[in-house]
């Protein structure tokens, strides 16, 4: 591509980096509330708050003080997150209007999902943000509300995984020429969205830690390929990014997964928070690609002229922060 494009990454590099915590570079996995009746007036309601790197969420669960406690609540630590347990009485057996209320929420980037399951047989469920941290319960909600916040979390899940931004990024820089741009983003676009749909689905799985790490071997592998590009040398990757792009859009598309798979969705709402979500997740790549791509018209009216040697700081700064995801999500594992 032209001289302004790896500034143009630089700048957004350096954006990403400022605002995230590479610690942090995959932390969208949101939490999950399951409300699950029992008997006339007595629920059983598990919390499930995610485990990032060793370190608990911060948002705290207050049920309704209307609801009466039966029993010491339980708590049992999984590998990615801390189940917490109460059986509680709710006089009348109706929780419609009721508010729980997350504290702590408003401080993360993690949304809530909210099941709710009764005694004949219908579920609903809904979306709690940060930015308005309780929830109120109520039943069934037309199919477009849930598919609009399915939406949402789909466009949430890429602008705050930095790791797949990442990606697009080191691919955007290496890409040369209007028809192979078109054709690398399709092939991770179609990657993605097949294991996308197997993982959510059920017939394919992949355990976290070592996906994660997979994903940033995956930004480490582009890091010397963006070098060469400015070197002017080449290589697979430079004349067929399309292939690299499917290749590790497969792995992305496990990422993506967990944004679904552990909400544990009503199996009715399946096909349609699989689609929505999947969309979502385009909208979110494709604002960001033609956002960096309006930067770096923007950069060519204007006639930016730059040190030589800004061309390679890109590859070299996705390279070293691929090999530090890589190292620490190895490490974790251990």
């Amino acid at each position: 591509m032209m001289q302004q494009r790896p500034l143009v990454a630089y700048l957004w590099l350096l954006l990403i980096t400022l605002f995230s915590n590479p610690a942090t570079a995959h932390e969208s996995q949101p939490g999950l509330l399951e409300l699950k009746q029992l008997g006339p007036e007595r629920y059983e309601v598990t919390w499930r708050a995610p485990i990032y790197y060793g370190k608990p969420h911060p948002a705290e669960l207050l049920l309704p003080e209307t609801w009466q406690p039966v029993g010491e609540p339980t708590m049992r630590q999984l590998p990615d997150s801390a189940l917490h347990t109460h059986i509680v009485d709710v006089a009348g057996g109706s929780i419609d209007g009721d508010i729980i209320r997350f504290p702590g929420l408003e401080a993360t980037i993690t949304d809530v999902f909210v099941r709710v399951s009764r005694l004949d047989g219908s579920e609903s469920s809904f979306v709690v943000r940060p930015t308005q941290p309780f929830a109120e319960l109520r039943g069934e909600r037309p199919w477009y509300v849930t598919s609009g916040e399915y939406l949402v979390l789909g466009i949430n899940h890429i602008l705050m995984g930095i790791d797949h931004l990442l990606f697009v990024l080191g691919l955007l820089i290496i890409v040369q020429g209007r028809r192979m741009l078109v054709k690398t983003i399709t092939a991770f676009t179609v990657a993605h969205s097949m294991t996308l749909a197997a993982a959510t689905l059920g017939y394919a799985d992949v355990p976290g830690p070592p996906l994660n790490a997979a994903i940033a071997l995956s930004i480490l592998f582009l890091g010397p390929e963006i070098v060469r590009v400015w070197r002017g040398q080449t290589s697979f990757t430079i004349r067929h990014p399309w292939v690299v792009a499917f290749g590790f859009g497969l792995l992305h598309g496990f990422g993506f997964a967990s944004g679904l798979s552990t909400v544990g969705m009503p199996k009715a709402e399946i096909p349609l928070a699989l689609l929505m979500f999947n969309i979502g997740v385009e909208i979110g790549q494709l604002a960001f690609v033609f956002l960096i791509l309006l930067v770096y018209r923007a950069m060519r009216v204007l006639e930016f002229r730059w040190p030589h040697w800004v061309n390679f700081a890109p590859g070299y700064a996705i390279g070293s922060l691929g090999a530090y995801w890589t190292i620490q999500r190895t490490v974790m594992m251990l």
